[in-house]
C-alpha cells in the first residue's frame, strides 16, 4: 500500500508539476498532518531522471512551506489561545500539542521557528506559538524559510541520489535527522550562551 501511495504521488507530481509540489507542501506545512518525505523524495527522483528542475523543486517547496506556515501563524493570531484550546481538535491541534509547542517556544524563543522546522512532529505546528506571541513577521519568515529550506534540500537530495532505494532512504533519513537534531542542540546552546553574555 505504501509503495502504491508513493507511486501515486510520483504520478501526481509529474502530472501537476511544480504546482503540485507547492500545493502539497502548503498542506504539509499547515495544521494537516502530511509527511513531506513522500512529496520531496519522489520529486528529487524525478529531477535525477531529468524530468524536473532541482531549483524549481526547491522554489515550489519553499513557497508552499511558507504559505502553510503563514496559515498557522495567522490562524493562531486571529483565533487566540482560548479558541484554539477549545476548537483546535477540529484543526488537528490538540491541547497537549499546543502546550508542547508553547513550552518549546518559551524555552528557545524566536530561533525555535528555525530549529522546530527541522524536527519531525514539531515542524508543522511551531508557527502556532509564533502567531500567539505576535512574533515579528519578518523574523518569523526568515527563520521559517531557513529551516524549511534546509529540510526540503535534505529530502530532495535523498530522492535525487537514492530515490529508488527505500531501505537506504529510511537509513539515511534517520541518520541525517539525528545529526541535524544534535547540531541544532549545539546551535541552541551557543545562541543561549551568546545572548546571556550579550546582556552582561
Amino acid at each position: 500500500m505504501i509503495r502504491e501511495l508513493a507511486q501515486a504521488l510520483v504520478d501526481l507530481i509529474f502530472d501537476w508539476g511544480y504546482l503540485g509540489i507547492f500545493l502539497l507542501m502548503t498542506v504539509e506545512s499547515s495544521f494537516i498532518p502530511f509527511p513531506s518525505e513522500i512529496i520531496l523524495i519522489p520529486a528529487g527522483y524525478l529531477a535525477s531522471q531529468g524530468e524536473m528542475s532541482l531549483g524549481m523543486i526547491m522554489t515550489s517547496a519553499l513557497g508552499g512551506s511558507l504559505v502553510g506556515a503563514f496559515i498557522n501563524y495567522y490562524l493562531a493570531l486571529l483565533l487566540g489561545r482560548k479558541i484554539l484550546k477549545r476548537y483546535g481538535k477540529y484543526f488537528f491541534i490538540n491541547e497537549n500539542a499546543l502546550e508542547k509547542m508553547d513550552n518549546y517556544f518559551d524555552k528557545h524563543g524566536a530561533i525555535s521557528t528555525f530549529i522546530g522546522r527541522l524536527i519531525p512532529g514539531i515542524r508543522q505546528l511551531i508557527s502556532i506559538p509564533a502567531g500567539l506571541s505576535r512574533m515579528n513577521l519578518a523574523v518569523f519568515s526568515t527563520y521559517t524559510a531557513l529551516g524549511a529550506g534546509i529540510w526540503a534540500l535534505i529530502l530532495t537530495m535523498l530522492g535525487y541520489f537514492i530515490g529508488e532505494n527505500q531501505e537506504l532512504i529510511n537509513t539515511y533519513l534517520k541518520q541525517i535527522t539525528i545529526v541535524v537534531i544534535i547540531s541544532l542542540v549545539l546551535l541552541a546552546a551557543w545562541y543561549t550562551y551568546y545572548q546571556r553574555n550579550k546582556k552582561i
